[in-house]
């Protein structure tokens, strides 16, 4: 189960405080102060762990708590210090502060750490009080107080490509069909209730991730549907790959359909809109032989293609065009090839 939002309570240790002591040995009358130090206490630390893909351990235990530092003591020991507490969320995760809504960190790389709640500091024992003038100094200090917050914590998945579409647009078949992901696959709308990852590999060990976005609907930025819920994890995309159903069993319009998704995306984020875009006819298994041509072509007209353009074909079902959306794919990414040359982005000419 996906959980990308969740708010929990983390607390620093406390530090400990410094020892009031006197050194007190037989045949040594003078012996002096040896209070030690107070240790640290210790720090709550967000670790990024690309082992994780969801929030939901958090959910199920959201207080977190860092272990306090230990008293200093005499003969000039200083108290151990605190142990970290180290809490891994996965990659792609937002860290707000709860109340004033303040963005705290962005970790979205593995191993990345971030000190959320400082341990206090340690007090310092009688022996740092001593002077020529106060031989005998009964004075120490108490550790730091332990640093506590409320968090909200926000996950945007980090994938390369996004596929988008309406519901049944077989956006859950065609990433089972290019990658190793087993998403929910049924003939109703909605079938995807929460996006899926999926990692693409193409030859000469060329990779890449897909995020499958649940079907998005007319209003779903001001909150319609199932899909104005994860619209905010292709923020993260590179590019996004458009599906349309070219033949929908409720007589809709693909170009109609495709439309509806952009005004969605632009009023969602500008920026989102403005993404590279592939745009995809799927279900060409469902039209006709006779019929596929005039189809594409008049869609393409539609859609405001240029002459010689057109949009691809494919078939989550019989793999038709299955090779041809990953090299589009990772064409649009404009990745370093294994094979020696760059491949250049949508838009860009290739030198």
């Amino acid at each position: 189960m996906l959980v990308d939002r969740t708010t929990i309570f983390v607390r620093s240790g406390k530090g400990g405080s410094g020892c009031l002591s006197f050194r007190r040995e037989k045949f040594i009358p003078k012996g002096g102060p040896d209070g030690g130090d107070g240790g640290k206490g210790g720090d709550v630390i967000l670790v990024g762990d690309s082992s994780e893909s969801t929030l939901f351990a958090l959910s199920r235990h959201p207080h977190r708590r860092a272990k306090n530092g230990q008293h200093g003591m005499g003969k000039s020991m200083h108290g151990a210090d605190g142990v970290d507490l180290l809490v891994p969320v996965p990659l792609g995760t937002l860290v707000y502060e709860h109340e004033t809504q303040a963005l705290l960190a962005d970790i979205c790389e593995h191993d990345q750490r971030f000190i959320v709640a400082p341990g206090g500091n340690g007090g310092l024992g009688n022996e740092h009080f001593k002077s020529s003038t106060n031989q005998t100094p009964r004075e120490c200090t108490p550790g730091e107080p332990w640093v506590e917050m409320t968090l909200r914590l926000e996950l945007k998945l980090i994938a390369d490509v996004g596929f988008v579409g309406k519901p049944n647009a077989g956006k859950s078949t065609m990433l089972a069909a290019i990658s190793k992901a087993t998403p929910k696959i049924a003939e109703y709308p909605f079938t995807t209730l929460s996006p899926n990852l999926g990692i693409a590999e193409l030859s000469d060990n060329r990779r890449f991730v897909i995020a499958d976005i649940p079907g998005l609907i007319e209003g779903a930025a001001g909150g319609a549907g199932l899909g104005h819920e994860f619209l905010r994890h292709i923020e993260r995309t590179t590019v996004i790959v458009h599906l349309l159903d070219i033949a929908p069993i409720d007589g809709g319009d693909p170009v109609a359909a495709h439309d509806a998704i952009r005004a969605e995306l632009r009023d969602y984020s500008p920026a989102l809109a403005e993404k590279p875009e592939i745009i995809v006819l799927n279900k060409i298994d469902l039209l006709p032989e006779d019929q596929r041509e005039d189809t594409i072509e008049e869609i393409a007209g539609r859609l405001g293609m240029k002459k010689g353009e057109r949009p691809l074909v494919t078939s989550g079902v019989t793999g038709e065009g299955r090779n041809a959306l990953l090299e589009a794919c990772w064409k649009a990414l404009g990745r370093e090839d294994p094979r020696g040359w760059t491949t250049a982005r949508v838009g860009e000419n290739s030198a």
